[in-house]
């Protein structure tokens, strides 16, 4: 694949020898080469990291639990309760959308939330087509009817003066088949509203405190209702989906949670995309600008400032913040419509969370969405990967009648952590690498990086459509991002020595390879080498389902 991005581009720009040709392909065999090898260190370090910390981390589970416990004498949980097959903490698009699907497959279902009432939030506005499919798969499409969900067939991006479409690689599929934008509260409730109209499913305001453990398993919850009544619920299975602001994923991980960046979120009204159908995305000074519908006469604009503090909106230094550096980079097409979205002062901010599945099996709980795994959003990869692992977990308990084992339950879902994981990190490893790649930065090697980026995005054909089929989530291969991550920085490397290589501009090129190795590796390591490329060889892959 690298290979042959590099001899189409440069084919385009110069010609060459026979010699020249046949030193080109020898350069990038040895880098392909010095790239496998590289790949084999990193899995056989991994390796050997999970072998030394294993014993360590179960014992962590222990000490760090922080659940209430309760006597072992104490009496059996009423009627209602004992028929609660589980519980959901959380009816956010994990939660709710969970609800109904193991609803449908005969399960009791309590969810517990926080605030029933719709919210308004400026993230987790757009589903991939990965993601639309996957709702289709759970028979929830139908929540996207009534809402002015906007379809979304592609990006187009822009940097310096310059722009390209992408499209997905939708010719293979149904012509309903596309990504899908929209306000995030409004589809929520759609399918909370849909959960709440199946018999089995007990939808209820509250906020759950702490978990309820006996002897190390986790029998339920206790929350405060509405009222401010203490209750208690129980089930042998508790899912906790509360969000990226969990307070009880320390129970169930060990969360290493990074914020790289805050999205300063503004209204457009009013005004066309220069792309109709298309997300677009902005490679601006010092970091991207998003731009897609989210109804009818609405538009999401989202900025991106690089760390986690932000210009003061109160005192008026994110309003001349955003008129004085991002609006002479939007396009000039937006450009009224963003002014005039600044002036109506309706500015939001929210952090972005990054966050690597890091889970503590623990027998009768589990966690799910971004109270377990979060990634940079400027791919929209989050609701793709929740409504993926919904899936996977659909599919293990769909041969169980009980759930009350809970260790032998527990030992069976470890193979969750494992199945989830070849979709979930292709996804995550993409969003945090190519937030990276698309920042401004004054090294000479990540802006060559990012200039290859965007040239070989716009080559077309395969070296668009490789990028944006994992981008989109309906190709989440690991092995697929390796290779197209490393064909643009070979190809970047390819337009440094073409004509005649310099000795500069060679260490130039050397320094975007180390550049481009320090990107991605550090992410790969964080998400899991076995269990991402190697699923197969991870015992859990095979767990059968236990004998009720």
């Amino acid at each position: 694949m690298a290979n042959s991005s590099f001899y189409s581009a440069s084919r385009s720009l110069h010609y060459y020898s026979c010699a020249e040709l046949s030193a080109m392909i020898t350069r990038q065999y040895v880098i392909g080469g010095v790239v496998a090898a590289l790949l084999g260190f990193v899995f056989l370090y991994s390796l050997r990291r999970k072998r030394v910390t294993r014993n360590g981390a179960s014992q962590e589970i222990r000490s760090d639990l922080s659940v209430e416990s309760f006597e072992s004498g104490r009496v059996a949980p009423p009627e209602a309760d004992r028929n609660t097959d589980v519980i959901i903490v959380g009816a956010g698009v994990a939660g709710a959308a969970l609800a109904c699907t193991l609803a449908k497959d005969g399960r009791k279902v309590h969810v517990i939330e926080r605030d029933l009432s719709e919210q308004d939030r400026i993230v987790g506005e757009l589903l991939q087509p990965g993601g639309y499919l996957k709702l289709i798969e759970l028979g929830l499409e139908d929540c996207l009817t009534g809402i002015e969900a906007q379809r979304v067939f592609g990006y187009a991006l822009y940097m310096d003066g310059r722009n390209t479409r992408l499209s997905y690689p939708l010719e293979e599929f149904d012509s309903d088949v596309a990504g899908r934008s929209f306000h995030n509260g409004r589809f929520i409730q759609r399918m909370r509203e849909k959960a709440a109209t199946l018999s089995n499913v007990r939808l209820e305001q509250g906020t759950v405190t702490s978990l309820l453990e006996n002897k190390g398993t986790i029998q339920g919850v206790q929350y405060k209702t509405k009222n401010g009544e203490e209750m208690t619920a129980y089930a042998p299975l508790t899912i906790v989906c509360d969000g990226c602001f969990s307070n009880l994923r320390r129970s169930l991980c060990k969360p290493k949670v990074d914020v790289p960046s805050c999205f300063v979120g503004l209204l457009l009204e009013n005004c066309d995309l220069p792309h109709i159908d298309h997300g677009h995305v902005i490679l601006a000074d010092p970091s991207p600008i998003l731009f897609y519908k989210i109804s009818n006469t609405e538009i999401r604009c989202l900025v991106d400032v690089p760390g986690q503090k932000v210009p003061s909106i109160s005192n008026g230094e994110m309003a001349q913040y955003l008129k004085s550096v991002v609006a002479p980079q939007i396009p000039p097409e937006l450009y009224s419509s963003f002014i005039a979205a600044i002036d109506k002062g309706n500015i939001r901010t929210m952090p972005n969370r990054s966050m690597p599945a890091d889970p503590l099996p623990t027998p009768g709980a589990l966690l799910m969405g971004d109270a377990f795994n979060m990634r940079h959003p400027l791919t929209g990869g989050g609701m793709t990967v929740a409504l993926s692992d919904i899936v996977v977990l659909r599919d293990l308990l769909r041969p169980l009648r009980d759930l009350n084992d809970a260790s032998t339950l527990c030992k069976y879902l470890e193979s969750f952590y494992t199945l989830r994981k070849p979709v979930a990190s292709t996804i995550n490893t993409l969003a945090g690498a190519l937030y990276k790649v698309f920042c401004a930065s004054p090294d000479p090697a990540r802006k060559e990086m990012r200039d290859a980026c965007f040239d070989y995005l716009s080559l077309g054909g395969i070296y668009s459509n490789g990028p944006i089929s994992l981008l989109s989530g309906l190709n989440p291969r690991p092995l697929t991002l390796v290779l197209h991550f490393f064909a643009v920085a070979v190809y970047g490397v390819g337009r440094l020595l073409i004509p005649v290589p310099s000795p500069k501009r060679a260490w130039l090129g050397a320094r975007l390879l180390l550049g481009a190795s320090g990107i991605i590796f550090p992410i790969i390591m964080s998400e899991g080498v076995r269990q991402m490329f190697f699923p197969a060889t991870v015992p859990a892959y095979y767990r059968a389902p236990p004998v009720n």
